[in-house]
Formats: C-alpha cells, structure tokens, sequence
C-alpha cells in the first residue's frame, strides 16, 4: 500500500535515500551522492504555493513528486513537474499514485492549465507514464546533460489541462 502526504521537512533524511540510488539520480538531473543537509536546505526553501508530496511504504519514503508553480504573470498558469522513485520500488505503481495525486491537485484546486517536465530520452518507463497521463513530446533537446561520462538527449514534455476551466465572464 502507498501513502501519499506532503513532504515535511523531517523527511529529508529518507528522501536523500531515495536519491543516492543509481537508478534515481541516473534518471533525474541529480547528482550522485546527494547530502542529507542539501535536502534538508531544499524542504526550508519550498515555496509556500509549490507542492513536494511523498510516496510512502511501510513507513519508509520511497518516491517524491513536486510541482513548482511559474511566477511570472504571463505564465502564472503553468507548473514544473518533478518526480523521482527509489530503485527497489521502480515499477510498482509509485509514480502513477504521485502523478495521480499531483495532477488531481493541479485540476481541480490550483490554477494550473499547463504542466512541463524534462525527461531523458531513453528513460522510456518515464515516458510511458507521462503519457498515459496525457503528457506529450514537444521536443527534443540535444546533448542536453552529462550523465554517466555522455552527454544525453532529454524530451520536453507537456500537458494541458484536460477540461480548461472556464472563467467567468462579468456582466457589466
């Protein structure tokens, strides 16, 4: 079973876990050997209207996902997605309960019309659920970042909200 919650800052112990995994830093823009200060320092800086939720298994973080809202005014309706699993729990349903929550909250409770990620190109399990959630390919981006000692294409994503809220016209 999988608990979804808002991150908090005592968890920056068991999320540098999850990140100091092979597998998830190797499929984020991560580097490897993450401290636990460093996460420590990322949860006090969350901005209050960004969200950071974890995945929890038998009391153990074993994923996280956040969206980091844009500030500027003309792209106030669009957010940045980021998710990563630990190893041990790839492929057992972590980034679908995330990505469920997120998207739920950025629906029907924030002000989100648009959702933009980056993944690499050959991290074809991430692709595959970002598009079964309705995210696409709009670009490829070259030579995009080192990762293991090559320098790796990454894919722009996107998705758009499924049912665009209407805003309500004024009578005058």
């Amino acid at each position: 079973m999988i608990h979804i919650r808002r991150a908090e800052f005592s968890d920056a112990a068991q999320i540098q876990r999850v990140y100091a995994s092979a597998g998830t830093y190797g499929g984020t823009f991560q580097l490897p050997h993450p401290s636990v200060e460093m996460w420590q320092e990322r949860l006090r800086q969350i901005d209050p209207d960004d969200t950071m939720l974890v995945a929890v298994s038998d009391g153990a973080i074993v994923g996280n996902a956040g969206l980091k809202l844009e500030k500027k005014q003309r792209r106030s309706h669009v957010a940045t997605l980021r998710l990563s699993v630990a190893d041990s729990f790839a492929g057992r349903g972590v980034g679908t309960a995330l990505l469920t929550e997120l998207l739920n909250l950025a629906d029907n409770w924030l002000h989100v019309l648009r959702i933009e990620l980056t993944v690499f190109c050959d991290n074809a399990p991430a692709v595959h659920l970002y598009k079964k959630f309705g995210f696409d390919i709009e670009g490829t981006h070259r030579a995009h970042a080192l990762r293991n000692g090559r320098f790796t294409d990454s894919y722009s994503m996107a998705r758009l909200h499924p049912r665009q809220p209407l805003i309500p016209v004024r009578e005058t």
